[in-house]
């Protein structure tokens, strides 16, 4: 297999420091940019010298590990081997790939340590920030991989959201990696669009207005950018000040009067930009996709039934409660369908490399999360890819930030958008028509024709694409969207899951403790509650605590 040049400058370099009789070395290199084929590339090498018997790879999960096994497949020409924290004697695996999640590795771990001792192994750590130090992954590593031979570290992300070390990298003082310079192998997301590894990005900031209805007829302004102002009557309401925040009312499903979503609602108008985006993305490239991350079960259904609304196309869905859910990812990755609907399903390690759009609404608003998300839509699809990534997200400022310095890493012929397209590609023979042309000017493929509704100037009445800023017509910029949502829609009250009736206060509440609570259950590694937990929606958590914590 023929390496990127900076595969090759990696692989010289962390064998020169395993030849200097070093444990650890760390390769820090952006999402998308081929880690997975650096690691097989390297365990090769080392094997071929005869300075390693077995290669151990742990990942964030099943997906990522099928894709590691397939890569060694083509690497190395070797089979992988699963293994499950219920597997207690691995002797019998002499040689080959050993695959294991982070999950499972907590009950593994006496196993895989017992093989390290009798054998030279070679750890491969993908998505290392997983294994915070003092933690249940943290810790099955540090006690299964002990006597390894030598340890791959891999993250794009390297930096945990908490703050709080990985196992075998000590920070300093300011919060940074402190591991030698001679150990590392770093690879910035700038320096791989610079070199074609990744696709560049451009990001949109989808603004709104959002006047909310009270009981009494009165309104209150909800934006972005400006505070809202409370009378002296509101003021004493402190459940309403938590709701009358602008994500929160981005994030909140409101339907027409017939029951649907509704067409005028800050989620629809965001699938709007992204899908035409999408449209003029598949000039160029017919096969993208385009990804839509929700916060919750709730409003990825809804945004789901709002694409099939807007596109006549149903999305692909996945979701922690849908079965087979990682086999619709791949049948996404493999088909033409549009539109990919996800609830923490497509994120680290899932390589579908023809998204190029991402509607980006999600529960976790740290800079890890963002990144990870934004790696689904830059992987490089081919010599000819020429595409650039495009992110449409709410316009708060810590994405703004996030954003920014995404876009001040790239060089800057790539910081700035293209112009709008003037061909088109055929999917059937891949030759470039006239942008209005009905067919193929080569084989004679119609192109796909589709109906959107279109965006009116109201100085000119010009008609525009959805996605434009400026009037193409007379020039003049588009007014920020203008939301109405009525007091009960922006309060909810509360929720009906799994035969329990909640209150307002205990869905929010339960929609906090979440993602910490599964997160916990994860690293705890124990399987009846990972289990338990993987089948009550986020809306429970709350209720459910209270309920252990009275000993009911």
């Amino acid at each position: 297999m023929k390496l990127r040049s900076w595969q090759s400058e990696c692989l010289l370099k962390a064998t020169s420091w395993y030849a200097r009789g070093y444990y650890l070395f760390l390769c820090k290199v952006a999402p998308a940019a081929g880690k997975t084929v650096l690691g097989a590339a390297l365990a090769n090498d080392l094997y071929e010298r005869d300075e390693i018997d077995l290669i151990i790879v742990v990942a964030p999960g099943k997906r990522t590990l099928d894709q590691w096994g397939k890569t060694f497949k083509n690497v190395m020409q070797k089979e992988s081997f699963p293994v499950t924290g219920s597997d207690d004697d691995l002797t019998h695996y002499s040689e080959g790939v050993i695959l294991v999640t982070w999950n499972a590795l907590s009950d593994a771990a006496p196993a895989i340590a017992q093989m390290c001792q009798h054998k030279r192994a070679f750890i491969i750590s993908d998505e290392h920030h997983h294994a915070g130090k003092a933690m249940p992954w943290g810790n099955g590593a540090d006690n299964a991989f002990a006597n390894a031979k030598h340890v791959l570290v891999l993250s794009g992300t390297l930096t945990r959201s908490d703050g709080s070390e990985p196992v075998w990298l000590p920070q300093n003082e300011f919060g940074i990696i402190d591991h030698p310079e001679e150990g590392t192998y770093s690879l910035s997301y700038g320096d791989c669009v610079n070199a074609g590894y990744c696709r560049p990005a451009t990001f949109h900031r989808h603004e709104g207005n959002f006047s909310v209805v009270l009981g009494d007829g009165d309104t209150v302004s909800v934006s972005a950018t400006e505070n809202v102002e409370y009378n002296a009557k509101l003021k004493r309401i402190p459940s309403l000040q938590r709701q009358l925040d602008f994500y929160k009312l981005a994030t909140t499903p409101i339907y027409d009067d017939f029951g649907r979503p509704s067409l005028e609602s800050y989620i629809a108008s965001m699938i709007e930009a992204a899908d035409a985006k999408l449209d003029q993305l598949q000039m160029d490239m017919p096969e993208a996709g385009a990804l839509f991350i929700g916060p919750n079960i709730i409003v990825a259904e809804y945004a789901a039934e709002m694409i099939e609304r807007i596109t006549g196309e149903k999305p692909v869905l996945v979701h922690n409660e849908i079965p087979n859910a990682h086999k619709k990812i791949a049948a996404y990755e493999n088909g033409n369908a549009r539109w990919l609907v996800s609830v923490g399903m497509v994120a680290e390690g899932v390589d579908v490399p023809r998204l190029r759009v991402l509607s980006y609404l999600p529960y976790a608003k740290t800079e890890l999360a963002f990144r990870q998300a934004l790696g689904r839509v830059i992987r490089n699809f081919g010599p000819q890819d020429s595409t650039r990534a495009y992110v449409v997200m709410p316009a708060i400022d810590i994405f703004d930030e996030y954003a920014r310095r995404v876009e001040n890493e790239m060089p800057p012929k790539f910081q700035h958008e293209p112009a709008q397209p003037k061909t088109k590609q055929c999917k059937v023979c891949g030759v470039k028509s006239d942008i209005s042309a009905k067919s193929c000017q080569n084989c004679d493929e119609e192109f796909p024709t589709r109906t959107q509704k279109p965006k009116i100037c109201t100085h000119c009445d010009g008609i525009n694409p959805q996605n434009v800023v400026d009037c193409i017509t007379c020039g003049e910029p588009f007014a920020v969207h203008d939301f109405t949502v009525n007091l009960d829609q922006a309060l909810r009250h509360g929720a009906i899951v799994r035969g329990m009736q909640l209150d307002e206060d205990d869905v929010q509440l339960g929609e906090k403790m979440a993602p910490d609570l599964r997160e916990k259950a994860l690293e705890s590694g124990d399987q009846i509650i990972i289990n338990f937990l993987r089948t009550m929606p986020d809306e429970s958590f709350a209720r459910l605590a209270s309920i252990i914590g009275d000993g009911k």
